[in-house]
């Protein structure tokens, strides 16, 4: 386990999935993170790469061939390297290999780096060409929230106060996990939007260019609140388990297949494409 720490804050990551587990706020001993408690969710935070979200029939072809990868892919799965390390900076590495190749035929350097400054934690998703070759990828965040957060307060309490009014059209999901073709209200359009455990009872929220760059989870109940921003990722993703006590605020740069989508994967929804010798970076930030 990798801890960083300053005089405010400290967090937890470790090298299995290169995930944080732990975000937790020194003056009033507050735990942030989802407790990944396995009769819910026994996860925090994993990294989706080298998909984001379901392939139709689990599976996509790449210049003529098909390849088998199950939903948000394997680096969550994946021991990463610790590259570089401070007090209050780590880098974490996952390179291609000979099996990754077997599912996923690009050569790629993924670099996980969290920082710390003051009372925020900024998470960086680095993705590197190293080859001589086109490399096709879609990365993105999942991590998950403890709500509530106060003693003394329940789920309903709380709510998510977006940057902007938003028109709340999600796009559903189909018993496989992939879009549908239209999207649809579920909420008047607001800058705010309660939480309450049916709100997921259908699976995750998902939408497509929010016109909000970060959203706070709050309550008029407690001070405590966290806001997460996300500028630069084009989709995203809201969701818990059901009935389960966190809220997941996942920032994507790719997105699940639609349901009648070809499964080439060079005309994937959200796709990202790097030339050879090309880097891509994108990070989203908590601050408490």
């Amino acid at each position: 386990m990798i801890k960083l720490e300053n005089d405010i804050i400290e967090a937890k990551i470790k090298p299995l999935g290169a995930e944080l587990v732990s975000l937790f706020k020194k003056e009033n001993q507050t735990e942030m993170m989802w407790s990944a408690d396995p009769a819910f969710w026994a996860k925090t935070s994993p990294v989706l790469f080298p998909i984001v979200g379901g392939l139709k029939g689990n599976a996509y072809h790449y210049e003529g061939k098909s390849y088998s990868l199950g939903r948000h892919g394997f680096a969550r799965e994946k021991v990463f390297e610790v590259e570089e390390q401070t007090g209050e900076r780590v880098v974490f590495l996952l390179k291609s290999d000979e099996t990754s190749l077997e599912v996923y035929p690009f050569e790629f350097e993924l670099r996980l780096i969290y920082e710390l400054n003051s009372h925020k934690l900024t998470v960086t998703y680095q993705v590197s060409n190293p080859s001589g070759s086109a490399l096709w990828f879609s990365v993105g965040g999942h991590p998950a929230f403890k709500v509530p957060v106060a003693a003394g307060t329940t789920y309903e309490d709380y709510y998510l106060a977006f940057e902007k009014p938003e028109e709340f059209l999600k796009w559903p999901l189909n018993a496989e996990g992939l879009t549908l073709e239209s999207a649809v209200s579920f909420h008047e359009s607001s800058d705010k939007l309660p939480l309450t455990k049916s709100l997921f009872y259908e699976d995750a929220l998902v939408f497509k260019g929010l016109k909000s760059e970060s959203i706070s989870i709050q309550s008029d109940k407690t001070d405590a609140r966290l806001k997460f921003s996300f500028k630069g990722f084009p989709y995203f993703g809201i969701w818990a388990a059901k009935d389960a006590d966190f809220v997941c605020l996942e920032p994507w740069c790719g997105i699940a297949d639609a349901a009648n989508h070809n499964q080439e994967l060079t005309q994937k929804e959200g796709i990202n494409h790097l030339a050879a010798g090309q880097t891509f970076r994108q990070s989203w930030e908590v601050e408490i």
